[in-house]
């Protein structure tokens, strides 16, 4: 598939099969976004690879709205962004997680981006609990290092 055809082709899927994705193309993925672009080359986007289907329902409660499909994916991409590296992390997580979902499609798979950096758990709690901060917990993570989104990915489901 060229370049030109992944643009067209990804799009963000909610469902999945109840097949795993190989080892081998996950970590294909994190190479292909370890070569994103960074500010000043700063390479400050981090990834966990998230397999574990207790993980991947704690993730999934991160937001009571529009995190669930986590739940249901076979992976999860974690992109992460340390601050000592730069302060454009933000920006460089962005570019990374884009980089992962191009990926993904190139490999045949589907994905959907999650937000989490500074997006409320509960939307009705604006200036509440954080999901960053419960990803942060969840994930064990250590100062510095931001929790900007989740990607899930699988294969597609097929219609029935």
């Amino acid at each position: 598939m060229d370049f030109l055809e992944v643009i067209e082709k990804r799009h963000s899927v909610r469902k999945y099969a109840d097949r795993p994705v190989e080892k081998e193309l996950l970590d294909a993925i994190v190479r292909v976004a370890q070569t994103a672009p960074s500010s000043r080359n700063s390479k400050s986007s981090a990834f966990m690879i998230i397999e574990d289907k207790d993980t991947l329902e704690a993730l999934a409660a991160m937001r009571d709205s529009g995190s669930g499909l986590i739940a249901g994916a076979p992976a999860a991409i974690v992109v992460l962004g340390d601050e000592s590296k730069t302060d454009l992390w933000v920006d460089n997580c962005a570019i990374s997680a884009t980089f992962i979902q191009l990926a993904v499609t190139a490999m045949d798979l589907v994905s959907c981006w999650v937000h989490c950096n500074t997006r409320p758990r509960r939307k009705d709690e604006p200036d509440g609990a954080k999901a960053d901060e419960y990803v942060s917990g969840l994930l064990g993570l250590k100062d510095g290092l931001h929790p900007y989104c989740v990607v899930a990915i699988g294969y597609p489901q097929m219609e029935e």
